[in-house]
């Protein structure tokens, strides 16, 4: 997210918002064996899959710590529990240091997109009223809004995933003085998303 010629993540809850995968992809597949060759060459065998989602309520939080670029962590309960790194992106995948379009979650079992641009167009008003204590040059600002999962982005099992998440977006920062308006340096920062929502699969 931009604020004021400065990017500033997204970090979401969705912030966040990112789900669950279609049926149809293979499950993922973990196997090992242990050999007793004192029993004759005897061997065991345990597999462990991960189920393909089902669908359901999912919530999502996404965060960032010190940094205004565009890589998040995000974690999924509910009807998908993953978790991994995200980023935000333009359409053509390229990384988006502004935060202008979607955020791409890069989970264990697969990867989708949030469309979060309108709930950036809200932080950034939001930041229009940077609420500094004169004090102690901090501040903290919230926004909220709809962010939709992008159609088609589901990869693994998130193939064919769809649905919306209701998410909010703080900030929370103390900055170095004497520009507390937000604008200036900081020297500690928190970017938390997060959201709830359900989600779908073809």
């Amino acid at each position: 997210m931009r604020r004021n010629g400065r990017a500033v993540k997204l970090g979401a809850a969705v912030l966040a918002a990112t789900l669950a995968s279609a049926g149809c992809a293979p499950a993922v597949t973990k196997t090992s064996a242990m050999t007793n060759s004192a029993a004759g060459g005897t061997s065991v065998a345990s597999t462990t899959r991960a189920a393909a989602p089902a669908g359901g309520a999912v919530h999502i939080m996404a965060y960032s710590i010190n940094s205004d670029g565009p890589f998040f962590r995000v974690i999924l309960t509910g009807a998908i529990g993953d978790y991994g790194p995200a980023v935000t992106v333009y359409p053509n995948g390229q990384v988006d240091p502004q935060h202008t379009r979607d955020m791409e979650l890069k989970l264990t079992n697969g990867s989708f997109r949030l469309r979060i641009a309108g709930l950036e167009k809200k932080l950034l008003l939001a930041f229009r009223h940077w609420p500094a204590h004169p004090a102690t040059c901090s501040g903290s600002i919230t926004a909220t809004g709809a962010v939709p999962v992008v159609a088609g982005s589901g990869t693994g099992l998130y193939q064919g995933i769809s649905g919306s998440f209701a998410m909010a977006v703080t900030i929370d920062e103390v900055d170095a003085k004497p520009v507390c308006d937000g604008t200036g340096k900081f020297l500690a920062q928190v970017i938390l998303l997060t959201g709830a929502g359900t989600v779908s699969f073809r």
